[in-house]
């Protein structure tokens, strides 16, 4: 079995710092590296993507809404054609970046807000999926059965199913709202989340039931409280459970 797994980097912004991207680089297979939108400037993305090709670590466009203050976790309405072009920006600005650092930008995800009003309505769905046909050569990365993976379908471009280990799961298979008390998981149960969804493409939603996760790729999120050692924590417990770690794009 193999399984990709993927960390939030280049979550900074200027002076101001968040999550050891150096470790996880370390750790994980892919980087959703932010664009600027929601955290990211010009300087952190070039030092992320250099650090992520020196690792041989696979770059994904980690796009947003356009709210640094917000850290991109509010929803913004906009045209689709409007938010199709924003998204455009970010993914040509990162590759510009990706390629001066000797590779390139090989998928999309989406990031808060945005990852969420798209998993929901097509609409937005269709914006990204758009962006993404047109700069062409690149994946989708998203929750499965979601209106992500209905859009790139449509469209004709490549989609990897996404699980989460750090967070929690409605009976939906959506993401629990970081606004509600324990959306966010704690380490143990962080790892056996991972465990499950790698190995049996399931995972507990917070009444306790299963609910079906059919990843490609599994999510830490590098603003989690102890990311580092969660991740670290995944790989070991998925290696001794024979799940080999590759990228996916």
């Amino acid at each position: 079995m193999t399984i990709d797994l993927n960390s939030d980097l280049g979550e900074g912004f200027g002076a101001w710092s968040m999550g050891d991207d150096d470790a996880l680089l370390d750790i994980v297979t892919s980087a959703n590296i932010a664009c600027g939108f929601h955290a990211g400037d010009p300087s952190i993305m070039r030092r992320t993507c250099a650090m992520a090709v020196e690792r041989g670590v696979r770059i994904g466009a980690h796009i947003s809404y356009r709210d640094l203050a917000g850290f991109g976790r509010r929803e913004i309405s906009m045209p689709a054609g409007q938010l199709t072009d924003e998204c455009l920006y970010q993914i040509g600005a990162l590759d510009g970046i990706a390629r001066a650092a000797g590779d390139r930008v090989r998928y999309v995800k989406p990031h808060g807000a945005l990852y969420n009003s798209a998993a929901e309505d097509a609409d937005i769905a269709q914006s990204i999926a758009a962006a993404v046909a047109t700069y062409g050569g690149l994946s989708l990365l998203g929750l499965p059965g979601s209106q992500h993976e209905a859009a790139a379908v449509a469209v004709g471009i490549d989609f990897h199913a996404e699980g989460f280990a750090d967070r929690a799961y409605t009976p939906a298979g959506t993401l629990v709202p970081r606004s509600r008390p324990g959306s966010v998981l704690d380490s143990e149960s962080a790892v056996a989340q991972a465990v499950s969804i790698a190995s049996d493409g399931k995972a507990r939603d917070v009444d306790g039931a299963a609910v079906a996760v059919p990843a490609r790729s599994l999510c830490v999120h590098g603003d989690s409280p102890g990311a580092v050692a969660i991740a670290r924590a995944i790989r070991s417990a998925l290696a001794e459970r024979g799940v080999e770690l590759r990228a996916f794009a």
